[in-house]
Formats: structure tokens, C-alpha cells, sequence
């Protein structure tokens, strides 16, 4: 079984904030440089995309709400979700907050035909949609990890999808090729020379024909998915959970080549004891400590998993040009997570490629009064209770007064210093 929460950052700032309920919402980095994590379904028929430049997505759809994002509501949510998974079976292999695999021959003793599947999965939706106070997933089953993933996106959003037994190779022709995990661009150029632009088109060619083409090592691998055939096991994940590297400077660093030539030392650090732990890693993340000593995270989750220094330092390099450093930069580090035994490739998004979802968090200074209000934080004041910011400049910030539970609520504008007006404490992590 392949899970995966629909829409999922905007879908918990929908869920949390009623006014914005049915309407566009964009999670991401809110600078100008920023990049979208999580777009609405309401933002995305608007061609609003994840790792899309945020410029770009306000062109696209300027009148959505923009939002920074808040990871503890984010990993609270996810938890929940991941302790429900383990209770269908004890082989669960996260791939993100958001998404994860699932042995179900590795659980309790059940029916695995069709109609119990299809069951088990409709009461896990339910029984999720209910413990999170409203999310809703996607969940595909399959007789592989391929397959599965390959019915999570048909079924998307918010259904089931079960590939029987015996039809994944003619339910996998039609799909263009870049849905086999491991066909990215540069793969893509090098089959559309053999005149493949769908999955059928690769069954009709010979394995040396792929071989020839694209080496043995992929060509085989290219090859046996085309036809439905992965072995793949589901793993657990790992007691290692992330592998980094930071430094603090002594005198702040604004020189941007000098930050990336770090980030690269870093990387090649961080890649060295990855292929001695003989892991992959599918998300690399940079951090940056301001001198005020605010600090900003920024990862990709990369669509595959990796080992090699070169890809590790180039999308550090590439998350690091996305930050303004010209204020200096007190500590810069550079770490991967979601590790894996072997180089696994996800399947490719189906509908849009991209190099993979960006997300960025923000960590205020050691006081609870943040240097700027972040839109869509939540905040509490002393009369008029608990919201979230609604946005905020020229000395104020607006608020707007609403739960998960209140309904849609009063907007009210502060000044920035209002003593009664304070970051909201974050979810209480696992």
C-alpha cells in the first residue's frame, strides 16, 4: 500500500484556519525568493505547482493566501498518521510527512483479495480523516512499490485505487515514461531517440536495445519496471535518521561564493560518512543562522536517493542561492535525511516534473517576539484569544481570529510591539 495526504501543508492550514476553506491557499518561502512547498487544489487549477518560484505563483494566482508555513501543526498531523499506519502493519516506510509505503502481508493475518483490500483501505481513510480532524489521503495498492505508488496517483485526490493482480503491465502502458521511477530528463532524451514517449512504447523494445541506449546497470533496471517487474522491499525506517555538518563562523560570511565553497565542504563531508554508513539519502537541507541568531532551514526531497557528493553539494548550493545572505551569516550547515539502504527512485510526480517539493522553515530568535510576523503563524492576545497572522507591515500586523473549531472569525490590526499579542506555543513533537 502506497499512502500519500492529499495536498497536505495547505490542507492543514485549511483545516486550521476556516476562512480559507474551498479558497487558494499556497504554503512556502514567503521572500522573494521563496519557493511553493504545497499548493491547494483551489491554487492549482491556476498551474500553481510545488517547487514553483513563489513570484511566479502570485502572478499565476494573486488573489490566493500565502502562507509560511508552520511544521510543528505539520508533524503533528503526520504523526498521527504514521501511528495509524503502524497499526495496520508493523512495516512502515515513511518517505516524507506526507507519504509513506506499506506492507500489508506484514501485518495481522487478513483476507488479501481484492474486496477486503479495498475495505481495509476505505476504513484506514476514514478512521485518518477522523483522527486528523479532517485530512484526506490517497492511498493506492499494488502487488510492488512501483504499482502501489502508480495506483496512489491515479486514485488521487481524496480515493482508493487497487491494481489487480495480473493487469499492472497493460495498467502502466498508457502512462507516459517518466512515471517509471528513474526517468528523469536526461533518461527521457536519450529513450525519445528509440521513439519512446509512454511506457509502451519501452515494452517494445528489446532489453538490449534499453541496454544499448542507457548502460546495463539502468537499462536492466529501465527495462524489468516497464514491465511491472519490482522487487523492491518495503524498510522500516532506520535508527540514523539524518547525517549534517554546520559550522559557526567567527565573524559573520555575506560573500555568497565564499558560503557556497562551504556548503560544498560540507556536502562532501556529509556524502563521505553517508557512503560509509552505506546509506542514501533522499532529502538534503541547508541551514542558515542570522546574527540576530533567527535561523532559517530550507530541503528538497529529491526524486530518488542519493550518495554522491556532486548531487548532494549542487542542491545545497542551489537551496543556499535561494537565501538573501547579504545581512551575514552567523552558521551554515548542510545535512540529508530520509535514508535509505538502497538508492530507491519514487515514482516521478505523473502530472507536473519537478526536481522535487522545496520547505522551508523559519526559527525566530531566542525570544518569543518574532523580528517580523511570518503570514499564517499563530499567535495568541490577551483579549481576543487565539488566531493567526493574516499578514503585516508599516509597524502592524493583522490578525485574523479563528480555530479549527471556532469557524470563520474577526480580523483585527495590531501595532507590531502590542505587549498583548505573542507567538502561539507549537505542538507538543513525539
Amino acid at each position: 500500500m502506497h499512502l500519500d495526504l492529499d495536498a497536505f501543508f495547505a490542507a492543514v492550514e485549511q483545516r486550521d484556519k476556516p476562512s480559507l476553506r474551498g479558497k487558494p491557499v499556497i504554503v512556502g518561502g514567503i521572500g522573494l525568493r521563496g519557493v511553493v512547498s504545497t499548493a491547494s487544489y483551489e491554487a492549482r487549477k491556476f498551474g500553481v505547482g510545488s517547487a514553483m518560484a513563489m513570484s511566479e505563483a502570485r502572478r499565476r494566482c494573486p488573489h490566493a493566501a500565502f502562507l509560511g508555513g508552520r511544521f510543528g501543526a505539520y508533524r503533528e498531523a503526520s504523526g498521527i498518521v504514521m501511528g495509524l499506519l503502524h497499526e495496520v502493519s508493523p512495516l512502515v516506510e515513511p518517505l516524507s510527512l506526507d507519504e509513506a509505503f506499506v506492507d500489508l502481508a506484514a501485518g495481522e493475518p487478513r483476507p488479501l483479495d481484492s474486496g477486503s483490500l479495498v475495505e481495509l483501505a476505505e476504513d484506514l481513510r476514514a478512521r485518518l480523516t477522523t483522527a486528523t480532524g479532517g485530512l484526506t489521503a490517497s492511498v493506492g495498492l499494488g502487488s510492488s512499490k512501483f504499482m502501489a505508488k502508480v495506483a496512489s496517483e491515479l486514485a488521487k485526490p481524496d480515493g482508493v485505487r487497487l491494481v489487480e493482480p495480473g493487469t499492472e503491465v497493460t495498467t502502466i502502458a498508457g502512462l507516459p515514461a517518466r512515471a517509471i521511477p528513474g526517468v528523469g530528463p536526461a533518461t527521457m532524451d536519450r529513450l525519445a531517440k528509440l521513439g519512446v514517449s509512454t511506457i509502451a512504447d519501452l515494452q517494445q523494445l528489446s532489453q538490449a536495445e534499453v541496454v544499448r541506449e542507457l548502460g546495463k546497470s539502468s537499462g536492466e533496471h529501465l527495462y524489468r519496471l516497464a514491465r511491472a517487474d519490482d522487487d523492491r522491499p518495503v524498510e522500516q525506517e532506520r535508527e540514523t535518521k539524518s547525517i549534517s555538518v554546520e559550522d559557526t563562523f567567527e565573524h559573520d560570511i555575506n560573500d555568497a561564493g565564499v558560503l557556497g565553497r562551504i556548503a560544498e565542504r560540507h556536502a562532501a563531508s556529509v556524502a563521505e560518512r553517508l557512503a560509509k554508513a552505506e546509506l542514501f539519502a533522499r532529502t538534503v537541507t541547508v541551514k542558515v543562522r542570522w546574527p540576530d541568531f533567527s535561523s532559517i532551514s530550507r530541503s528538497r526531497t529529491l526524486n530518488g536517493a542519493t550518495d554522491r557528493a556532486e548531487v548532494v553539494a549542487q542542491v545545497a548550493r542551489a537551496l543556499l542561492d535561494g537565501l538573501d545572505t547579504s545581512q551575514g551569516v552567523r552558521l551554515l550547515g548542510v545535512g540529508v535525511s530520509g535514508l535509505v539502504e538502497v538508492a530507491q527512485e519514487p515514482l516521478f510526480d505523473l502530472e507536473v516534473s519537478a526536481p522535487g517539493r522545496v520547505v522551508e522553515e523559519a526559527e525566530a530568535p531566542l525570544t518569543r517576539r518574532p523580528t517580523g510576523w511570518l503570514a499564517g503563524s499563530d499567535v495568541v492576545h490577551e483579549r481576543h484569544g487565539a488566531g493567526w497572522v493574516w499578514g503585516s507591515g508599516l509597524g502592524r500586523v493583522t490578525v485574523r481570529f479563528e480555530t479549527a473549531e471556532t469557524g470563520p472569525g474577526p480580523v483585527r490590526t495590531f501595532a507590531t510591539d502590542d505587549p498583548e499579542l505573542s507567538v502561539a506555543p507549537q505542538p507538543a513533537l513525539p
